[in-house]
């Protein structure tokens, strides 16, 4: 379905996910730094920079602590009370945060360090586009954030009891997306101490356009997206996750 261009577009918020424990890290990730500025506050500041306002940053271990880290932006900070019981209630808290106004979402993870202000742009540029109802990224074979929701939605993101539900939600409504495909590398998350040690090695990786699709493989729609090459080797492409 088009977008209806007769009124203003409905405004996108971003849902960033912060609350976790960091278990498998053995110290708070969101805190560690990076060029000088925290996982969290890089996280938070390409958030804005992509345009996605309001913001809502939902935090839950050390949430006093995080909260500093973001003092200078423009956020709504949601506290996960339940943060110790997974992702899936850090996305219920989102969700249930969002303000009526708000035509769509995009969630995110902030231990993606790679995931840059252009391609949470370019999920936007494609949504305000097509009007699709989901924008999903796939890094290589693998499905993952950010993702962008329509508002029609929301509820069944809000019921969602674990992290396999909301994968759900996304194959459910795979024929009413468009799916971005970006390079696998950009899939890399902090983990674990080995995850961290690699960053450094693995910065600055530069944003990429998404291609479209090729004929048969899902819904595609060009839009014309001003972002900045990839490294020589990281081709961009567009095509349909596996259902």
């Amino acid at each position: 379905m088009s977008p209806d261009r007769s009124e203003p577009p409905l405004p996108v918020a971003g849902i960033l996910l912060a609350a976790g424990t960091s278990s498998r890290m053995g110290t708070n990730k969101m805190l560690l730094d990076i060029n000088g500025e925290s996982v969290l506050h890089r996280a938070a500041r390409h958030t804005r920079e992509a345009g996605l306002d309001p913001l809502l940053v939902v935090l839950g271990h050390e949430a006093e602590r995080a909260r500093l880290e973001i003092a200078d932006l423009p956020c709504r900070v949601v506290i996960n009370e339940q943060y110790e019981m997974g992702i899936a209630s850090s996305l219920r808290a989102g969700f249930a945060a969002l303000p009526p106004e708000c035509g769509a979402a995009v969630v995110l993870l902030a231990d993606m360090p790679h995931v840059t202000a252009e391609m949470l742009a370019a999920l936007v540029a494609h949504y305000r586009t097509t009007g699709a109802r989901l924008v999903a990224s796939q890094f290589g074979e693998v499905k993952a954030p950010p993702t962008l929701y329509d508002a029609s939605l929301f509820p069944e993101l809000a019921a969602v009891s674990d992290v396999r539900c909301a994968q759900q939600v996304v194959k459910r409504h795979l024929d009413e997306a468009v799916v971005l495909s970006w390079p696998e590398a950009r899939l890399a998350d902090l983990d674990r101490p080995e995850d961290w040690a690699r960053l450094g090695a693995d910065l600055p990786l530069q944003p990429s356009p998404p291609a479209p699709l090729p004929k048969g493989e899902g819904r595609t729609e060009e839009a014309a997206l001003s972002c900045s090459p990839l490294p020589s080797g990281e081709g961009p492409g567009v095509r349909a996750a596996d259902a």
